[in-house]
C-alpha cells in the first residue's frame, strides 16, 4: 500500500496540495480516521488521490479495477469519477480495514458502483478472465501485497482494454529498490515488476515520482 513518502520538499508539497488538489469533507474524515490506526502508513496521499480522479476521468473509465482498498480512499477517488453505470471491482483480504472502507462509501452514495471482492485478488482476477472479461476493463490500481506484483500486473493486463491503464503504487518504495543491499521479497518483487515495465511491448509506461512512486503503463 501507499505511504505518505514525499520526494520533494515539505513547503513545495504543500504548495501543491494547496493549489490543486479539491479534497472532500468526506475524505478529509476519512484520512484523518485512517491515521489513527496502526497501518496509517498505508494510506494514499491526498494529492495521488486526486491524481487517480484526473486519470479515470482522462481514460472515461467506465470499468475499473483496485488491488488493495484498504479504509477506501484510492477507490472514492476512482469510483465517483466513473461514467454513468460505471463499475469499480475492489480486491481485499482484510475485514476490519474494509469495513471502513464500506462505511464511508456508503456516506458517499458510491456502495453500489463498488463491488467488494474478500479474498486473495489472484483469484478474483482469474475469474474475471474466466468469465470472458479480457478487454473490458478501462484502469486498474495496483496497491497491495508486492510479492504478488507480477502475478496482478500480467493478469490486469490482460483485462485491459488496448488504451486502458494500470497504475502501479510504490514503485520506488522509500528508496530501498535502488539500494543493492535491500533483498527482502517485496523490494525484490518491486524491482522485478519495474524492469518487466520498462521492457514490457505490450504497454507505453512512465514512473512518477509521486508519493512513495506511480508508475503508469497503457496497454497498445
Amino acid at each position: 500500500m501507499s505511504t505518505t513518502t514525499s520526494y520533494l520538499p515539505p513547503d513545495w508539497r504543500n504548495y501543491i496540495i494547496d493549489n490543486s488538489v479539491r479534497e472532500t469533507q468526506l475524505l478529509a474524515r476519512l484520512r484523518q480516521e485512517t491515521s489513527t490506526l496502526d497501518m496509517a502508513v498505508m494510506q494514499i496521499s491526498p494529492e495521488q488521490g486526486q491524481f487517480m480522479r484526473v486519470l479515470t476521468r482522462m481514460l472515461g473509465a467506465r470499468n475499473a479495477i483496485e488491488v488493495g482498498v484498504f479504509t477506501g480512499y484510492s477507490s472514492i477517488c476512482v469510483a465517483e469519477e466513473l461514467k454513468q453505470g460505471g463499475q469499480l471491482v475492489a480486491c481485499d483480504v482484510d475485514e476490519g480495514w474494509t469495513s471502513i472502507a464500506q462505511r464511508y462509501w456508503r456516506e458517499a452514495g458510491l456502495d453500489k458502483r463498488i463491488e467488494l471482492h474478500l479474498r486473495p485478488a489472484v483469484e478474483t482476477l482469474d475469474q474475471l478472465l474466466s468469465q470472458g472479461k479480457s478487454n473490458s476493463f478501462d484502469l486498474a490500481f495496483l496497491d497491495a501485497d508486492k510479492s504478488n506484483y507480477v502475478n496482478y500486473y500480467e493478469r490486469c493486463l490482460k483485462l485491459l482494454r488496448p488504451g486502458g491503464a494500470v497504475a502501479v503504487d510504490n514503485v520506488l518504495w522509500s528508496g530501498q529498490v535502488i539500494d543493492e543491499k535491500v533483498t527482502d521479497a517485496d523490494t525484490v518483487a518491486i524491482r522485478e515488476l519495474n524492469t518487466l515495465i520498462k521492457q514490457d511491448e505490450r504497454v507505453v509506461c512512465t514512473m512518477l515520482p509521486l508519493s512513495d512512486g506511480l508508475t503508469i503503463a497503457v496497454k497498445r
